[in-house]
C-alpha cells in the first residue's frame, strides 16, 4: 500500500506540474480585479472538492515564472495587515496563450479519455 501511496504521489506530482500554469491563467482570466498568491490558492482550493490538488506553495513560482514570460502582469502593494502583497492580472499575450493552452488542454483530455475508455473494455 505504502508503495501504491508513492507511485500516486509521483504520477499527481508529475500531473500537477503541467497543468498549473494552464489553471492559474484561467482563473485569472476570470477575475474581475488583480489577484494576490492568497487569494488565488484559496478559489483553487475551494473549487479543488478538498482533494489537495494544488498546493499553495507550488503557485508562487508558476506565477513568478508566468509573469517573467510576459503572461502576467504584477505589481506590488503594502498590506495593513501582513507583509506586502503582489497582485496579478493577466496580459493580452498571457490571454493568446491561455486559448491555445486551452485547445491544447482539451485535445490531450480527449484523447486520454478515450484511451481509458477503450482500455476499460478490454
Amino acid at each position: 500500500m505504502n508503495d501504491e501511496n508513492s507511485h500516486l504521489r509521483k504520477f499527481q506530482k508529475e500531473l500537477n506540474a503541467g497543468i498549473v500554469a494552464l489553471v492559474l491563467l484561467a482563473t485569472l482570466a476570470e477575475a474581475q480585479e488583480p489577484q494576490y498568491g492568497y487569494q488565488i490558492a484559496k478559489h483553487l482550493e475551494k473549487n479543488d472538492g478538498g482533494n489537495g490538488i494544488m498546493k499553495q506553495g507550488t503557485l508562487y513560482p508558476v506565477l513568478r515564472s508566468l509573469s517573467a514570460a510576459g503572461l502576467l502582469d504584477s505589481y506590488v502593494e503594502p498590506s495593513v495587515a501582513g507583509p506586502p502583497r503582489r497582485y496579478y492580472t493577466i496580459t493580452n499575450t498571457g490571454r493568446a496563450v491561455l486559448s491555445r493552452w486551452k485547445d491544447a488542454w482539451i485535445s490531450t483530455r480527449d484523447f486520454v479519455e478515450a484511451i481509458m475508455k477503450d482500455s476499460r473494455h478490454d
